[in-house]
């Protein structure tokens, strides 16, 4: 049996192919002005799944990067610190060492000498005291309002808590410093040394053998130090890494994603020629006779 094919059959049929390339047409536009090739997950359902796993591994490394970021500051803040300490608890041990000298001091001079010590303890409890955005990087998790007490210098840190930062799922760095190891506690710290010298001063006592208890206490700074800059570079490393990652799965998730530029351009000009090209069969098929014009 042949199927009868009148004017409104082809009519339909060929404006139903017009739609279909007009549609395709419409999707690499908007591809195009997207600059995604997907645009919702019903396009690649297995490269949706793929680029929600790329973007949940790119937001938790540049978490991690936030945090390296912050524990560098944290660390830097540490080390200046320390630094800053050790150039002044020198400047102290160069004083007590003129200090020493009994037979060419006269009081006067060896009061200035103590003058000068509290003015380098004073410094050395500024630098105890120091803060990064807000926190004491020698108090550890301590909310006090200072790190030494005044008069005993007793340490107000905390003993069971100290300030971490994450870089990876199973890495932590810490970032502060326990302030009782490197400016020691109470009638142990720098500050009571300084202030024992200071009186032996001006007492007329001989302050040479407090040389070495300042050695002490700088050795001590100075391992402090040195564990600190350990843990800065690795932070540091860790930072560069983290970033050298976040970078990896961007460009990842741009290759799952990302429309190729020049192959979207081709196909579309292809698809405007094939619809430029049914328009004209179309023209050819549907031409109008003169009852259209009479209607």
């Amino acid at each position: 049996m042949i199927n009868r094919v009148t004017q409104q059959t082809i009519q339909r049929t060929t404006l139903a192919n017009l739609q279909v390339n007009l549609g395709r047409m419409a999707e690499l536009q908007g591809r195009m002005s997207g600059g995604k090739v997907i645009t919702k997950p019903s396009d690649d359902p297995s490269g949706t799944g793929q680029a929600m796993e790329v973007r949940a591994e790119r937001r938790a490394a540049e978490q991690f990067a936030r945090n390296a970021d912050d524990g560098v500051g944290w660390l830097s803040t540490v080390d200046t610190a320390l630094q800053t300490s050790v150039a002044a608890l020198r400047q102290a041990r160069d004083l007590t060492v003129r200090g020493a000298n009994d037979g060419t001091l006269s009081p006067i001079a060896r009061e200035a000498i103590a003058v000068e010590l509290t003015g380098i303890r004073d410094s050395l409890l500024d630098q105890a005291n120091t803060r990064y955005n807000g926190r004491f990087v020698f108090a550890g998790t301590s909310n006090e309002s200072q790190v030494f007490a005044p008069g005993d210098y007793a340490w107000q840190g905390s003993t069971t808590g100290s300030v971490e930062r994450r870089l990876g799922p199973d890495h932590t760095v810490r970032v502060d410093q326990d302030g009782a190891a490197a400016f020691g506690d109470g009638d142990g710290s720098v500050f009571k040394l300084i202030d024992d010298i200071v009186t032996d001063l001006r007492n007329g006592v001989d302050v040479s053998g407090r040389l070495g208890q300042i050695d002490g206490r700088m050795n001590a700074m100075l391992g402090e130090l040195a564990g600190v800059g350990t843990r800065h570079n690795q932070v540091m490393d860790a930072q560069s890494t983290l970033k050298k990652t976040t970078m990896d799965l961007s460009s990842q998730l741009s290759a799952i994603e990302d429309i190729d530029l020049a192959e979207i351009i081709l196909e579309l000009q292809m698809q405007e020629v094939a619809y430029q090209g049914a328009l004209g069969a179309t023209a050819r098929v549907l031409q109008p006779s003169l009852m259209d014009f009479l209607r």
